[in-house]
């Protein structure tokens, strides 16, 4: 088989296709992110009421469901969020490496 037949076998993907296939991604990235979220709340916020608060707040804002609010404004409002907690000198260098994970994942997510 040569390489024009190849290519002209190979299945295309439609429109719908990468669009779901996108969806399916920032998803992913978003469970990724409230995980780690949900882990960095539970286990080592115990002391600190503020970063406690603010992860709550950052829980509530990327499971919120509004369509008028697209995943990634919302993600991007997260991130500035995150930013500005890495920011603290207060919080432990492994926490802030975990926020920094979490950023990475929400970078990701694209619409």
């Amino acid at each position: 088989m040569t390489y024009s037949e190849k290519t002209t076998t190979t299945k295309r993907i439609t429109k719908h296709e990468k669009e779901l296939l996108q969806n399916k991604t920032n998803q992913e990235s978003l469970a990724a992110a409230i995980g780690t979220l949900e882990n960095i709340s539970a286990n080592y916020c115990r002391g600190n009421r503020t970063s406690k608060g603010r992860i709550h707040e950052l829980l509530l804002l990327l499971k919120h469901h509004d369509p008028k609010i697209s995943l990634s404004i919302r993600a991007a409002n997260a991130i500035s969020i995150l930013d500005s907690m890495s920011q603290d000198k207060r919080i432990e260098s492994h926490i802030r490496t975990m926020l920094w994970q979490v950023v990475s994942n929400l970078e990701g997510i694209r619409e």
